[in-house]
């Protein structure tokens, strides 16, 4: 069993005005070379929570974090004019937040990261700072799922 240390929450960097499947994006990680999705669960805009990979196998979605995370992305992202936006709807919201209190439950100690909080620390000084995010993903506050209920 993975030591699971961290949720780190993505999106999928799509434009909110577009649909980007379960099977788009499978694809789109194999044209990386990934050996299929590099997420463990995708959020779609209705709030349906796909399983893209079983949690006990490392993910590919956070250089460097990987081995103890999981991680979840939403559908979107992107306002439709490509801009980097928190496009997400009532339900995806509903549907992460549930999402990641259910994780919680089997991983107490885990803590709740978006993708940008983990670029690297550039100046060195112990904090990450939005100018030295490497992308806006996931293009809010991802705090606000860090709650217990």
């Amino acid at each position: 069993m993975r030591i699971i240390n961290k949720i780190i929450i993505h999106c999928s960097a799509t434009r909110s005005d577009m649909d980007f499947s379960e099977k788009q994006l499978e694809a789109a990680h194999r044209l990386r070379g990934f050996n299929g999705c590099g997420y463990h669960f995708y959020v779609r805009k209705s709030g349906v929570i796909s399983t893209m990979r079983d949690v006990s196998v490392p993910g590919a979605h956070c250089k460097g974090h990987n081995r103890d995370s999981i991680g979840i992305c939403y559908e979107g992202g992107l306002a439709p004019d490509r801009t980097p936006a928190d496009t997400r709807t009532f339900e995806q919201k509903y549907a992460l937040r549930s999402l990641v209190q259910c994780l919680l439950q089997d991983y107490p100690d885990a803590q709740v990261y978006g993708h940008r909080e983990l670029s690297p620390d550039l100046d060195g000084n112990g904090t990450i700072t939005p100018n030295e995010w490497l992308k806006e993903c996931p293009c809010f506050e991802a705090s606000e799922l860090r709650f217990t209920s």
